[in-house]
C-alpha cells in the first residue's frame, strides 16, 4: 500500500492530505492563530479546587479554565510543583539532573491535599478545547521525538510492547540506561526497533535540548504563556506515521519544504528523495484529487459502492450512523446482500471517523444481519478497517438489533466546515448561476459559436467534477463546448468569457 502526504501551505494557513493508494484517510488544518495545541506545556494557575470531582480548574490563557484531575498529577507531582516554586521564586536554581526528586503523592488521595487556590504549575495539553469545555491538562510532563518519548522527574524505562523481540527489548534497556540522564524517564516507541545506539542518542539529546530551553523561559513566564511548544501539525505527523511505506511528500511552500525536508534527513536519511516540491501553478490539492474527496468531508450523506449510503448525524450526547442499501440491486439472498453493504460500509466508515476526526460515542445502525457468522465477519471488518486508526478506540460486537458501539478517543475539536468556506460555497454558487445564465445569452442571443470561460480554480472543479459535469451539461443543452480555464488570480465571483479569437466578450472583475 503506497502512502502520499500532500501539503498546501499558505501565508496564514497549512492543510495536510494523507493518502493510501490514492485515497484521503486523514486530513489536518492548521492556522497561525492555532492555540492549546495537544503537547503544549504552559505556565497556569490554579483557579478553583473542586473537592467533589477530586479536580482543579487551572488558569493557561484561555477562555475556559482547564481541567485537571487529581489522577492526571502523576505520582512525581510534588517533585514538580517544588521545582517550579524554586524556579519561579527569587533565590538560587536548582539545576534539573541535580534536584532531588520527592515522595510520590498517595495514588488514592484527594486534590486539595496536594494543591490550593493560587498555585502556579507546569501544565501539558492532552485534550484541546471542545465545544464549551476548556482544554483537559496534566502535569505528568513529557517530550515526544522520533524514537523515544522523554517523561520528566522519572527514572523509569518503557519498551512499546508493540516490540515483542525479547533480545530486542534488553538491548534497547540497556541502551537507554547508558544514555540516559538522572531525573529523565523514557519510553521507546515501536519504529526505534534495531535502531543503532547513534540514532537514539541524537533523539534523546534533542528532547534534553528542547526540555533546558523550557526550563529557562520559567522564571519569567506570566501565567498563560506557552514555554514548551509542540511541532507543527506537519512534522508531529510526520514523527508519528513516517514509516518505509511513504513513496511521496509533496509540499507547495519552499520554506516548509526545507523544514521538512531537513527533519526526514535527520531521522530517514534513506527517504530524504521522497520528499518533493511542487511548484506547479494549478493548485496542488486539485491536481492530486484531494479538493474533490474532501466534497464528502462535510456531507451528512456518504456514498457506498454497489449504491449504498451512510447518514452521519451528530448530537451532544453520541454521534450516530445509518448504513442504507440505496439503489442496490435486488438479489434473491438478501442476508448476503445486506452483508456486502455493511462490509463495505464499515470501510467507509473508518475513514470517515479519522477524516472528520469524530470522537466520543458512536453508534452504528447497520442493515440488519440474521446470522451469528456474518455478525461476527462484520465486527471483524471493523476490526481491521480501524487498524490503521492511531487514535485509542474501542469496537463492541453487534447487538441483537445490529447495532454496534464504538468508543473513540477524542482529543480535538472534530472537523468541520468553517463560517469562511461556507461563505466561499455560498459566494460560488451564486456566481455559477450567474456564468450560466451568461452562457445562455452568449449561445442564444448573440449567437457565439465558441466560448472559453475564465474562472477561479474552486468554480473551474464546481463545474468541471464528475462525467456528468456541468460543462457537459452545457454541451448537451447547446451542442456547443464551453472551454473552462482557472486563473488563481481571479476572484471567486468573477469571470472572463473569451470568443474564438481570445477577445473578451463578458467580464467580471
Amino acid at each position: 500500500m503506497s502512502s502520499e502526504l500532500i501539503i498546501n501551505s499558505s501565508r496564514d494557513k497549512s492543510r495536510i492530505g494523507l493518502l493510501k493508494d490514492k485515497k484521503l484517510v486523514e486530513f489536518h488544518q492548521e492556522s497561525d492563530e492555532t492555540k492549546f495545541n495537544v503537547g503544549d506545556i504552559y505556565v497556569g494557575k490554579v483557579k478553583k479546587i473542586n473537592k467533589s470531582l477530586n479536580a482543579a480548574f487551572i488558569d493557561i490563557g484561555f477562555e475556559k479554565d482547564a481541567f485537571l484531575h487529581y489522577l492526571d498529577l502523576g505520582p512525581q507531582f510534588l517533585s514538580l510543583k517544588t521545582f517550579v516554586k524554586k524556579l519561579r521564586g527569587k533565590g538560587k536554581n536548582t539545576p534539573y539532573e541535580s534536584f532531588k526528586r520527592l515522595e510520590d503523592i498517595n495514588k488514592f488521595g484527594k486534590i486539595n491535599e496536594v494543591l490550593t487556590k493560587g498555585d502556579e504549575l507546569l501544565i501539558q495539553i492532552v485534550k484541546e478545547p471542545i465545544s464549551t469545555k476548556g482544554p483537559r491538562v496534566t502535569t505528568e510532563l513529557s517530550l515526544a521525538g522520533r524514537f523515544l518519548i522523554l517523561v520528566s522527574f522519572s527514572d523509569a524505562i518503557n519498551i512499546s510492547k508493540k516490540i515483542t523481540n525479547r533480545e530486542e527489548r534488553v538491548r534497547m534497556i540497556n541502551l537507554i540506561k547508558s544514555i540516559k540522564p538522572k531525573n529523565f524517564g523514557v519510553i521507546v516507541r515501536t519504529v526505534a526497533e534495531n535502531k543503532s545506539v547513534s540514532e537514539l542518542d541524537k533523539d534523546l539529546k534533542s528532547l534534553i535540548s528542547s526540555w533546558k530551553e523550557g526550563i529557562k523561559k520559567i522564571k519569567k513566564a506570566k501565567v498563560g504563556e506557552k514555554v514548551l511548544g509542540e511541532e507543527n501539525r506537519t512534522t508531529s505527523l510526520l514523527r508519528d506515521i513516517l514509516n518505509s511505506s511513504f513513496d511521496n511528500i509533496i509540499i507547495d511552500e519552499k520554506k516548509l519544504f526545507t523544514e521538512v525536508k531537513e527533519y526526514v534527513k535527520k531521522y530517514e536519511p534513506k527517504k530524504e528523495k521522497i520528499v518533493k516540491f511542487y511548484s506547479s501553478p494549478a493548485p496542488i490539492f486539485e491536481v492530486y484529487g484531494i479538493e474533490k474527496q474532501l466534497q464528502d468531508l462535510f456531507g451528512e450523506t456518504v456514498p457506498i459502492s454497489n449504491g449504498g449510503y451512510v447518514i452521519i448525524q451528530h448530537t451532544e450526547a453520541l454521534h450516530a450512523i445509518d448504513v442504507n442499501s440505496g439503489k442496490t440491486s435486488k438479489v434473491s439472498n438478501q442476508e448476503e446482500a445486506a452483508l456486502k453493504v455493511n462490509l463495505d460500509a464499515a470501510d467507509t466508515i473508518a475513514r470517515q471517523l479519522r477524516l472528520r476526526d469524530i470522537g466520543g460515542i458512536i453508534v452504528i445502525d447497520f442493515i440488519d444481519l440474521k446470522k451469528i457468522s456474518n455478525k461476527r465477519k462484520l465486527y471483524e471488518a471493523m476490526k481491521k478497517a480501524m487498524e490503521d486508526d492511531r487514535s485509542k478506540h474501542t469496537i463492541l460486537p453487534l447487538s441483537k438489533f445490529c447495532l454496534m458501539q464504538i468508543t473513540r478517543q477524542r482529543v480535538r475539536q472534530e472537523l468541520k466546515m468553517s463560517k469562511e468556506d461556507a461563505e466561499l460555497d455560498q459566494d460560488g454558487t451564486e456566481a455559477a448561476d450567474m456564468i450560466e445564465k451568461k452562457i445562455e445569452h452568449l449561445f442564444v442571443k448573440q449567437n457565439e459559436k465558441q466560448l472559453t470561460l475564465v474562472v477561479h480554480p474552486y468554480l473551474y472543479s464546481y463545474f468541471t467534477i464528475g462525467v456528468l459535469s456541468r460543462q457537459y451539461k452545457w454541451f448537451i443543452k447547446h451542442r456547443r463546448w464551453v472551454k473552462i480555464e482557472k486563473d488563481n488570480n481571479i476572484g471567486i465571483k468573477d469571470y472572463v468569457f473569451l470568443d474564438s479569437n481570445r477577445q473578451i466578450i463578458q467580464t467580471k472583475k
